[in-house]
């Protein structure tokens, strides 16, 4: 059976740390004062790579339960 939670985590792992790099390398730019200076490309971008990882970290987990398990 397939685990959805290891290609769902990789997406939102690989578009976060994207959005992340994205965040930092635009951090000075003018266009944050439009959205009160919050630079919410860096903390979406963060969040969803936490997420991300998170799934990521139960996929491996689940693949090795069932490998001691079997």
């Amino acid at each position: 059976m397939i685990d959805i939670r290891f290609p769902i985590g990789l997406m939102f792992s690989l578009l976060g740390l994207l959005l992340t790099l994205y965040g930092c390398l635009t951090r000075a730019d003018p266009m944050y004062q439009k959205s009160f200076g919050v630079n919410i490309n860096l903390y979406s971008g963060l969040l969803m790579l936490v997420f991300g990882l998170f799934l990521l970290y139960r996929s491996f987990l689940s693949r090795k339960s069932k490998k001691t398990n079997n």
